[in-house]
């Protein structure tokens, strides 16, 4: 058994962590990501030791942008509100390039504006969205595909029926046994092992109620996405394994859905695409920024005209 198991291992054998998840080292962050009941959390070295704790996602900056990121910190509505908002991003994207168009014979690339007034800065939010729209298209459906799933079962019809998506990442309609509190953990873990020699283990979920099973999650060589997509649940009760969902084996629509995450978090591409998707979301900082000033200054100049010619 290798480091990562043994470590798990112990973590998952101490009662009084009351562990609800686990996430796997990894290259770039070699420490178990622990999950509690609540926001409540904590960080172990690969041995088991555990490192750091958190009551509240509040505690840690990467905890709560990324929760920020996701549902503005609303959960499930603060989901749908993201999604709403990405899907609006993309009519002004493609509006925006459909309104370029007609002026592309003025194109010159600006970082910033030539001048500060409200002409230059609308040449240049119009010439750098022309630039940057690509990014910005993929950067915006990717996320409401990830945050509204009717969003992404349209767009992937074509290649599976609707409700292909969740009815093939659902969990297998079988309730386990009572949770048994000596459960056998190195003995799931080798099963998962064996069963994928190659594949790197990512996360596991400890059942909180009965009925629940326990879930790990391995990341093949070749998918994509950090996490993987290949699950294998287990019956608490005695460890029987209930179900293997090869990520290979997925309907043609989930495999293509498994690759949105990886693009939209730019998980895949190397650090030249961690380059451009960072150049994209500093364009739409300053974009939006801009159009902003621009407004208002344009409001400030506009009422101060027409006071003074109304007090005139």
């Amino acid at each position: 058994m290798d480091v990562a198991s043994a470590g798990a291992e112990r973590l998952l054998a101490d009662p009084t962590l009351e562990l609800t998840s686990i996430i796997f080292p990894t290259g770039s962050l070699g420490l178990f990501r622990l999950s509690f009941a609540g926001d409540r959390g904590g960080y172990a070295d690969q041995s088991g030791t555990v490192l750091v704790r958190w009551t509240s996602k509040w505690e840690r900056l990467e905890l709560w942008l990324f929760a920020f990121h996701h549902d503005l910190m609303m959960g499930e509505i603060g989901s749908m509100i993201s999604g709403g908002l990405a899907l609006i991003g993309v009519g002004f994207v493609l509006t925006g390039a459909l309104l370029w168009w007609r002026t592309r014979k003025t194109f010159a690339f600006r970082v910033l504006p030539g001048r500060w007034s409200r002409l230059h800065i609308m040449r240049h939010h119009r010439d750098l969205g022309a630039v940057m729209s690509p990014l910005l298209l993929i950067a915006m459906l990717t996320g409401a595909m990830l945050t509204l799933r009717p969003v992404a079962d349209f767009l992937l019809a074509p290649l599976s029926p609707p409700g292909t998506i969740a009815e093939s990442l659902a969990a297998p309609n079988v309730k386990g046994g009572p949770i048994d509190r000596h459960f056998d953990w190195r003995t799931m873990l080798q099963a998962v092992r064996s069963s994928y020699v190659d594949a790197e283990l990512r996360t596991l979920s400890v059942p909180q109620r009965e009925g629940q099973l326990v879930r790990v999650r391995v990341r093949q060589p070749d998918e994509w996405l950090p996490n993987g997509r290949t699950v294998l649940w287990f019956d608490p009760a005695n460890g029987r394994l209930i179900e293997s969902r090869d990520a290979h084996e997925l309907p043609l629509a989930t495999r293509a859905f498994n690759l949105v995450y990886p693009i939209h978090a730019s998980s895949v591409g190397g650090l030249a695409y961690k380059a451009v998707m960072t150049l994209a979301g500093l364009a739409l900082t300053l974009l939006g920024t801009l159009a902003i000033y621009g407004f208002w200054s344009f409001q400030a100049r506009r009422r101060a005209v027409f006071g003074s010619r109304h007090s005139s």
